[in-house]
């Protein structure tokens, strides 16, 4: 069951911010996951020799860590100021 957001989503809502982007986070997750553990099975079960295969997954989990330390450390939810017009 998606999650439900009580008020009108709106992306100057710090709230709304901080769960849209642990979201995506998680889709990020999920997505490293599901192809680095099918490209790491077909290596193993093929007995291919992909060089580039460790290469992938240590740089895809770099910026992984990345975007987790921007979700966790560094991201602002503070409220918007409004705008002068």
């Amino acid at each position: 069951m998606p999650p439900r957001w009580p008020r009108k989503p709106d992306r100057k809502d710090p709230d709304y911010r901080k769960l849209d982007d642990r979201m995506n986070f998680a889709i990020h997750v999920a997505t490293f996951s599901a192809i680095n553990s099918g490209l790491w099975f077909f290596h193993n079960f093929l007995k291919a020799s992909w060089e580039w295969l460790p290469t992938l997954t240590a740089g895809w989990l770099v910026v992984l860590l990345v975007h987790l330390i921007y979700i966790f450390a560094i991201a602002d939810y503070s409220q918007t100021p409004p705008k002068s017009t």
